[in-house]
């Protein structure tokens, strides 16, 4: 979940950059919410929420939530590229400054957009991750693990940070990872406001929300504050995690 600041502007730049549909809404009376996803999206693939506040506020980015990243076919990154530059995208990292392996660029709010090479048969601009970072390595790989049964999938240490890549045990190509930055320099991040949460689905909400009781998760809100429709813990960051029922 992302927060912006004009939906209809946003709604326009993912339609139109990312081919996205609009898969639902809800209308509070002090916000909405939209779920977008690509053409053909997969069905273990992760769905974008755009919540808008009614009171026409601002934000602050922070630097504890890194990006999210979408999915091109292999060798076609620069011709994806291109083709958002053709469109009127600011060009933010272009795939020559980052080594020809992806590229970002931002939508109307400031929200980094990593584009990242994968399978051709995975759904085209389908989200492949999203990055958050965290201050220690062990206890955010423990959580994910221990927690929400999480694997971990992939590793990319560099001399000064490491990338730790986690998903559902079983999951597909499609499914969503999350990507754990953690910098070697033991710095310190601002969660900021415009950042809102990662969702995880469950089977069944309450079953799902006693396991993470019995495993010491913190009971940030759980589902009767929240209506049985959904329920929300912290990592040991404080980055929001929901607990949404599928």
């Amino acid at each position: 979940m992302l927060r912006v600041e004009d939906l209809d502007e946003s709604l326009e730049w993912y339609q139109t950059h990312l081919d996205y549909e609009e898969t639902g809404r809800w209308e509070a009376d002090t916000f909405t919410n939209v779920y977008l996803g690509p053409e053909g999206m997969h069905d273990e693939g992760a769905k974008l929420e755009l919540t808008y506040n009614h009171d026409d506020r601002t934000y602050e980015m922070g630097d504890a939530w890194g990006h999210i990243a979408v999915r091109v076919p292999e060798g076609e990154l620069e011709s994806y590229y291109d083709q958002l530059m053709d469109e009127g995208v600011d060009d933010y990292r272009d795939p020559a400054s980052c080594g020809g392996r992806y590229a970002f660029v931002k939508d109307p709010d400031g929200h980094e957009i990593e584009v990242v090479q994968r399978d051709p048969d995975l759904p085209t601009w389908g989200i492949d991750h999203t990055m958050i970072r965290v201050a220690d390595a062990d206890e955010a790989l423990g959580f994910w693990t221990r927690k929400f049964g999480y694997e971990h999938t992939g590793r990319w240490e560099s001399d000064t940070f490491a990338n730790y890549f986690m998903k559902p045990e079983g999951a597909s190509k499609a499914a969503m990872a999350v990507e754990l930055t953690y910098n070697y320099d033991g710095r310190s991040y601002t969660m900021g406001d415009a950042w809102g949460h990662l969702c995880v689905r469950a089977d069944d909400l309450h079953d799902y929300w006693a396991t993470l009781m019995e495993r010491d998760a913190e009971e940030y809100r759980d589902p009767a504050a929240c209506d049985d429709r959904y329920a929300f813990t912290k990592d040991q960051d404080g980055h929001e995690i929901e607990v949404l029922e599928a």
